[in-house]
């Protein structure tokens, strides 16, 4: 079945491991608004080959992330505004899946890491970037194809997606959906990556469906811990802990 094909002889506690990973990346995105696709690689690849990880986490960041898109009635708007993005970080994914091949191996883990370190730290240090809105036009496409190339070697989406989006001067809930958007497509994208490369069989979409209730659980529960915890100090948290990952699994690559 899906488990064993994509687990091969995996134990019942390398199944519950998963499972618990995916409720942690629910509860982080619940928390803060991101993150399901982030932590799940993070997390996943100590473990796995970074493309078994990926193949996991299609269904429950693409699923969640469409819900994140609402109020579909506005949504029309905010295309228009970031499709230029869009077409660039399917572009980019797709020409990083076919250059690149699937994410694997010591360079896979090493692009991760990195990746999750440069994330996390301008995170924490970097300050706020304003993008003129004569220059959106270019630099959203440009943006995009560097996210995708990103997306396609390491199947993390945030980079420099999240920052440039947060410099276009949009509103909480504008940022939100803009970002929905921009990881909708970033998922569906890898999914095909995946599937160009064969990572990405019958049993990964089994598997990842399966995983899709345990994101759910963690991401409700993550929304209703938002009201009693500080956002800012669990954000802090979580991103001191992505750069503490990055770094193991960088010099795992490296070493």
């Amino acid at each position: 079945m899906p488990l064993i094909e994509m687990f091969d002889d995996y134990t019942l506690w390398s199944f519950l491991l998963v499972t618990a990973v995916f409720v942690l990346a629910g509860l982080v995105k619940g928390i803060v608004g991101l993150g399901l696709p982030t932590i799940s690689m993070a997390l996943l690849s100590i473990f796995m080959i970074p493309a078994q990880a990926a193949a996991l986490l299609v269904i429950p960041s693409l699923v969640t992330n469409v819900w994140q898109t609402r109020p579909f009635h506005t949504l029309a708007h905010m295309l228009r505004r970031i499709g230029g993005m869009q077409w660039g970080v399917a572009a980019g994914t797709l020409a990083g899946a076919v250059l690149l091949g699937a994410p694997a191996g010591a360079w896979a883990a090493v692009s991760l890491g990195v990746a999750l370190i440069v994330y996390s730290a301008w995170a924490l240090f970097g300050k706020p970037f304003t993008t003129p809105a004569r220059i959106e036009k270019w630099l959203g496409p440009l943006v995009g194809i560097l996210t995708g190339f990103i997306t396609a070697a390491t199947g993390v989406f945030v980079v420099p997606a999240v920052p440039y989006l947060q410099s276009l001067g949009l509103t909480r809930d504008e940022l939100i959906q803009a970002m929905g958007v921009s990881f909708t497509v970033s998922t569906v994208a890898l999914a095909t990556g995946l599937w160009l490369n064969d990572s990405y069989s019958l049993g990964a979409v089994g598997t990842s469906l399966v995983m899709l209730v345990p994101a759910l659980i963690g991401m409700g529960a993550g929304q209703r811990l938002r009201q009693s915890l500080a956002p800012a100090v669990f954000r802090r948290c979580f991103l001191v802990s992505l750069v503490i990952v990055g770094v193991y699994l960088a010099l795992k690559g490296l070493l």
